[in-house]
C-alpha cells in the first residue's frame, strides 16, 4: 500500500515564514493598541492566546508546514527560548521568588502525581469504554507520553526506547501530545488574562506572588531610562552570548555525563538542550547579583518577552487541528487523562489555598515543559516567568524515573509484563 503524500505548502521558504510570523505579530500588537472595537475583542480573546492560534491556523490550512521548519527547531527553541531565559532572568529577585515558599513545590510534586495516577485512571477507564482502544501497545504508547507530560521531549524518547513504542503508536501519541497539550496551554493562557477574578473567588493567598511582582516593578521603575544603542547592545550581546557560550558548553558536557555517569540518562544530563536551558537559566540569576541587573530599566525584560513570543508563534506552528482527529479514541483518551489531572491538582490548590498561577504554572512545567512554562509564566506577569523555566527544567531531571514507574504500572494493568 502507497503512503498518501500530503500536498506542498503554499510557503516553504523559511525566511518568507519568518516574516509572515513577525507581520502577524505585529499586526496582532498594533489592533491591540487600538482604541474602540479591537479593545472590546480582545477583552475576549487576549493577544497572547492570537499569537498562538493564527500559526497553528496556518499550518492547519496549508499555508505553512510548521513541523518541517526549522523556526522551531533549532531557531525558536535552541536560540530564541534560551536567550529570552537569560534576559528574564536577569532581573529576578531570587530572594523574593523563594520566598513564594514550599507550596509552590508541593504543587510541583502534585502535579506529578495527578498525571501518574491520570495514566492509571484513564486507561482504566478508558479499556471499560473502548476496549479495542486499548488493545495491543496502547499501554507503551501512554508510557512515552507520561515522559513527555511529566518532564519533556528528551523523557518521551527515552521512553520510547525503554519500552520500544512502536513508530505508529508513538505516532499517534504524539498527536495526543500536541494537540491536547496545546489545547490545553491556549485555555491556560486564556485564563491567565482572568487571574485576579480567579483568585478572589476563591480567596487564595496572593500576598508573596503580588510582593514578587511589586519588587520587580519597583526595581524596573526606579533604573527605568530611554534605553540607548550602547544599552540595546550590551543586552543583546549578554543574551546571545550566553546562548553561544551554552551551546559550545552543552555538547561536551551532555556527552561526558553520557559516557560516565551511569544515571546521567535517567535525569536527561546526556541531552544537550537539558544543559543548554540549564546554563542560560543559571547565567541569568548569576547575571542577578551583578550590575548587568541594571539593564533591566533599558528593557532587557521587555527584549525577552518580544523573544518569546516569537517562540509561541512558534509553538503554535506544530499544531495540526485536523490531525486530532484522526484517532478521536486516543484524542478522547489523552482529554480524560488530563481532565483528571487538572480537577486532582486544583482539589490539591483549592485545599493549600494557593493562587491560581500555582496551579498553571505547576501543570504547564509538566505538561508543556521548559520551552512553553515560561511563556504561561509570562502571561500573569513577565516577573513570573523566571519560576517557569525554573519548574520547566526540574521535570527533566524526574520525567525519566517517574514516567517509567508510570509505564511499568500501565503495563502490568495491560498484562504485557
Amino acid at each position: 500500500m502507497t503512503a498518501a503524500v500530503l500536498p506542498a505548502p503554499l510557503i516553504d521558504n523559511d525566511i518568507v515564514i519568518f516574516g509572515l510570523i513577525a507581520g502577524t505579530l505585529g499586526l496582532v500588537f498594533w489592533t491591540a493598541s487600538r482604541p474602540g472595537g479591537w479593545q472590546r475583542f480582545y477583552n475576549i480573546v487576549p493577544p497572547l492566546l492570537l499569537c498562538y492560534l493564527l500559526p497553528g491556523i496556518y499550518n492547519s490550512v496549508g499555508l505553512i508546514d510548521g513541523a518541517n521548519s526549522q523556526l522551531y527547531n533549532p531557531v525558536a527553541s535552541r536560540v530564541l527560548l534560551p536567550a529570552a531565559l537569560v534576559l528574564l532572568t536577569l532581573s529576578v529577585d531570587l530572594k523574593a521568588i523563594l520566598r513564594l515558599g514550599p507550596k509552590l513545590l508541593a504543587m510541583y510534586a502534585a502535579t506529578s502525581a495527578s498525571i501518574m495516577l491520570g495514566a492509571v485512571l484513564s486507561f482504566l477507564a478508558m479499556r471499560a469504554i473502548a476496549p479495542e482502544t486499548m488493545a495491543g501497545d496502547t499501554w507503551a504508547g501512554m508510557a512515552a507520553l507520561a515522559g513527555s507530560w511529566i518532564g519533556g521531549g528528551a523523557n518521551m524518547m527515552a521512553m520510547k526506547e525503554i519500552f520500544d513504542v512502536d513508530a505508529t503508536t508513538f505516532g499517534q501519541f504524539a498527536v495526543v501530545d500536541v494537540g491536547v497539550g496545546y489545547a490545553w496551554m491556549a485555555l491556560l493562557l486564556f485564563m491567565a488574562q482572568r487571574a485576579a477574578r480567579i483568585d478572589a473567588g476563591s480567596g487564595a493567598d496572593t500576598t508573596a506572588l503580588d510582593d514578587l511582582k511589586q519588587r520587580v516593578e519597583a526595581y524596573r521603575a526606579q533604573h527605568e531610562r530611554i534605553p540607548t544603542l550602547a544599552d540595546m547592545m550590551v543586552i543583546v550581546g549578554i543574551a546571545f552570548g550566553a546562548v553561544g557560550l551554552a551551546h559550545a558548553l552543552a555538547g561536551p558536557l551532555s556527552a561526558w555525563f553520557g559516557a560516565n555517569v551511569g544515571w546521567a540518562h535517567t535525569v536527561s544530563l546526556d541531552q544537550p538542550f537539558v544543559w543548554i536551558i540549564g546554563l542560560c537559566t543559571m547565567a541569568g540569576l548569576g547575571l542577578s547579583f551583578t550590575r548587568a541587573r541594571a539593564l533591566e530599566g533599558a528593557g532587557a525584560s521587555t527584549i525577552g518577552t518580544l523573544l518569546l513570543y516569537f517562540l509561541i508563534a512558534a509553538i503554535g506552528m506544530q499544531m495540526e487541528i485536523g490531525a486530532l482527529f484522526d484517532k478521536p479514541l486516543l484524542f478522547l483518551l489523552g482529554v480524560v487523562w488530563l481532565g483528571i489531572h487538572i480537577v486532582l491538582l486544583w482539589l490539591v490548590g483549592r485545599l493549600l489555598n494557593v493562587p491560581f498561577f500555582y496551579f498553571a504554572i505547576g501543570s504547564q512545567s509538566h505538561i508543556g515543559g521548559p520551552a512553553s512554562a515560561p511563556v504561561v509564566a509570562s502571561a500573569f506577569h513577565r516577573s513570573l516567568a523566571p519560576v517557569g523555566a525554573l519548574l520547566g527544567t526540574l521535570g527533566y531531571a524526574t520525567g525519566t524515573v517517574l514516567a517509567y514507574f508510570t509505564g511499568l504500572m500501565l503495563r502490568s494493568l495491560a498484562g504485557a509484563g
